[in-house]
């Protein structure tokens, strides 16, 4: 552990040493070969400076960063077995990791096989490698490549702060070289993104409600208002801080890809958060004050103010575990990166995503200051919240629900949901209209234009609910609910999606043939009437009876965008008519935490542990096949499991994902 600090500490001050020269050893150049009839192999050849060397395909555990490939796959070749080393590795002892190690000095090639199957067609992909001489290292570095196969110009090798030299055609083999230069550009680059994810991050369905409790939390501040303003930049700090350190702390503690999964998914930190938003609620609704003890300061002055620093850290790190349900397939990839060793661009990453993703909650944290300084701002100050009380209550079912669908608990239907939902919405209607009273409200002599506004929207709201109890599928707000599945009401109607309007049809008719009873099928259920698996191997061997592609859904109980990929594209009939007559349908679960017989263990291939949950097994599986755990992702493959297209993640366009069942289904079928 001391060796692995010691060495990203040497990395992250060999980069950011402004006196240091950029160490950059490695250019690498990309070409093809034709093998045969159809049969091609796509060369990747690193050229080394002296004194400087890249390590081998295979390390020991603990030691550093293989060389890896990724090749994107398409319907246009098929790869024929892996990446392998045209000429051995030297093993030598390196110091930096105290142990023999293999090696590639001055140049090292590699080949990978190819079958082609359309006449012309480009070969794209990232490798991964890390150099170092007997000095310093460089980070670990992605480089993107592009081979054309076609006689043609050769596109872009590299997109990740590099330069492309000139193509040349030497005697029947096309190369395309790859000149790294300062990586400062492609961080960058990278940083802009990830801020940029910050920003979406904060419109999430999960995210967004914690706006309003966050401006209710600073509106019981102090009435100080430079004490206002430092309490909302520590919040907006604290974010930041959080989400910088993750990444660190996921290479550091080998945590693996699935921390943020884990920790959004584990049943004591979803009770507590539940807990939580029911005490912060009932704070509103004014039965007592949240406070330090008064033991932890000597002061009224002191008091406030170690209770405010800290209660703002506190509600940082609140916002940030509340928010990984949604944010996960965004820092996903991040934490994926962290997991293989990469330290520098998870934690720039990090930075922009939470620079980005506090600012807006800063910003809004700022307002009780200014609003406290109103005038008579008590009443109509109480009321918004009594209002945010019972919008935290509706919101705090969400962790139950978490725990309910990932233990597989059976204790939350979606109708029990929507009852609690509809109670506590016409509760604030009442309220709103002063026929419910707390002891410390005032009088309500008659009610205002904006509160009847709101009482109109309330009551409409809950109106809205009301249909969802009778199998209205609530497309708006399928991201919160239960899955329609859950449902207790059994009914025999499933209501269509029709642009021109919604037509019933049968349970039966949506129905559609498997050659077994589906393994876990007791646990699980497939939305809107589908039939299908949720074991690979069981799904893979009925698709190969069948003779149809596999849809390979990697999905998540407490995943919000699968849920809204479910209410607003697979809910389309012409989709629905696509999943029950083209396809084999395998559901994923990667959140789930049952335990599966020790004989169904793995040892995962990504950080080296014991996976014993559907859960666990299903990650790894998706980290390792598709280098990310972002959910929903969508895989149309073939009968080996080995993906057709490029995989699809959560896409609310109809038309653009009907258009990918469809060339998945073409491509399987040229097959």
């Amino acid at each position: 552990m001391m060796r692995k600090l010691t060495l990203i500490a040497s990395l992250l001050l060999s980069f950011f040493s402004v006196s240091s020269q950029i160490y950059d050893p490695v250019t690498w150049d990309f070409a093809y070969e034709k093998k045969g009839e159809n049969q091609f192999e796509i060369i990747l050849t690193a050229n080394i400076e002296d004194g400087s060397h890249i390590y081998a395909m295979e390390v020991p555990d603990g030691g550093p960063i293989p060389t890896s490939f990724v090749f994107d796959t398409i319907a246009a070749y098929k790869l024929e077995g892996n990446t392998y080393e045209v000429e051995p590795p030297v093993e030598k002892m390196d110091e930096a990791f105290g142990f023999k190690i293999k090696t590639f000095s001055k140049k090292a090639e590699f080949r990978q096989k190819i079958t082609a199957i359309d006449p012309s067609f480009t070969v794209t992909g990232t490798l991964n490698f890390m150099a170092c001489n007997n000095q310093t290292c460089s980070p670990p570095k992605d480089v993107e490549f592009s081979v054309s196969i076609s006689g043609g110009p050769v596109e872009k090798a590299a997109t990740e702060g590099g330069t492309v030299k000139e193509a040349a055609t030497e005697g029947g083999t096309i190369t395309a070289s790859y000149e790294s230069i300062a990586d400062g550009s492609g961080l960058l680059k990278f940083f802009l993104i990830s801020m940029l994810a910050g920003f979406a991050g904060v419109l999430t369905p999960c995210v967004f409600p914690m706006i309003p409790m966050t401006v209710a939390f600073f509106s019981q501040g102090s009435e100080n208002k430079s004490k206002s303003v430092i309490k909302a930049v520590i919040f907006g700090i604290s974010i930041l801080l959080i989400y910088s350190s993750l990444g660190i702390l996921v290479s550091l503690t080998s945590a693996g890809a699935g921390f943020a999964n884990t920790l959004s998914t584990h049943w004591i930190p979803n009770i507590i958060f539940f807990a939580l938003f029911v005490i912060f609620a009932t704070s509103f609704f004014g039965a007592f004050e949240i406070g330090l003890p008064n033991k932890w300061a000597s002061s009224a002055d002191s008091k406030v103010d170690q209770g405010g620093m800290l209660a703002a850290f506190f509600m940082g790190l609140t916002t940030v575990i509340v928010s990984f349900s949604c944010t996960g397939p965004i820092i996903g990839a991040l934490l994926v990166e962290a997991a293989s060793g990469d330290v520098l661009r998870p934690t720039i990453g990090m930075v922009g995503f939470g620079f980005a993703f506090a600012l807006p909650f800063t910003i809004f944290a700022l307002f009780p200051s200014v609003m406290s300084k109103m005038p008579k701002s008590g009443g109509w100050l109480n009321s918004i919240k009594v209002v945010l009380g019972f919008i935290m209550l509706a919101f705090s079912m969400k962790f139950l629900m978490t725990v309910d669908g990932v233990y597989n608990l059976g204790l939350l239907s979606r109708d029990l949901f929507l009852a609690i939902w509809i109670v506590l919405f016409s509760l604030m209607g009442f309220y709103l209209l002063g026929k419910i009273k707390f002891s410390h409200d005032s009088d309500l002599p008659y009610i205002g234009t904006f509160r009847l506004f709101l009482v109109i929207g309330v009551f409409s709201f809950v109106v809205y609910l009301v249909p969802g109890l009778f199998g209205a599928p609530l497309k708006a707000l399928s991201s919160f609910l239960p899955a329609q599945s859950k449902s207790q009401l059994n009914l025999p109607l499933i209501i269509s999606q029709n642009r021109g309007g919604a037509s019933p049809i049968s349970q039966n008719s949506m129905v559609s043939v498997l050659c077994s009873e589906p393994k876990h099928g007791d646990i699980f259920d497939m939305p809107l009437g589908l039939t299908g698996y949720f074991d690979l191997k069981q799904g893979l061997a009925c698709a190969k009876e069948q003779g149809k592609p596999v849809l390979i859904d990697f999905k998540g109980h407490a995943c919000a965008n699968c849920k809204l990929m479910e209410a607003k594209v697979w809910s389309d009939q012409e989709v629905l008519r696509r999943l029950r007559g083209n396809f084999v349908i395998i559901a994923l679960y990667v959140d789930d935490r049952t335990e599966l017989p020790e004989s169904e263990w793995i040892t995962s291939k990504v950080d080296g542990k014991i996976k014993k949950t559907i859960g666990k097994v299903n990650e790894d599986l998706e980290i390792s096949l598709f280098k990310t755990n972002a959910l929903p992702l969508y895989v149309i493959a073939d009968h080996e499991g080995n993906p057709v297209i490029s995989p699809m993640p959560t896409n609310l366009n109809v038309e653009e994902y009907k258009k990918w069942l469809d060339d998945g289904l073409t491509a399987f079928t040229k097959k």
